[in-house]
């Protein structure tokens, strides 16, 4: 997985290994409705494996915690 998690980097949050590209951030953008060629136009320096690995550390950390509905 390309997701790196480190408390020296953007304060321990979740991260695109090798940059400082939050994964909320990439997720912010999918949900707003940015497309995957809109979000590597914005950022060159990602691929499409970068992209689909914020979804699916997504699903991987929404797979583990329990949610409870309010």
């Amino acid at each position: 997985m390309r997701i790196a998690v480190d408390p020296k980097i953007c304060g321990g949050k979740p991260v695109i290994h090798g940059t400082r590209i939050m994964v909320r951030n990439i997720l912010g953008m999918l949900a707003s409705g940015y497309t995957f060629d809109g979000i590597l136009a914005s950022y060159p320096e990602l691929s499409r494996v970068d992209v689909a690995g914020t979804l699916e550390y997504a699903a991987r950390v929404i797979d583990k915690d329990q949610v409870i509905a309010h």
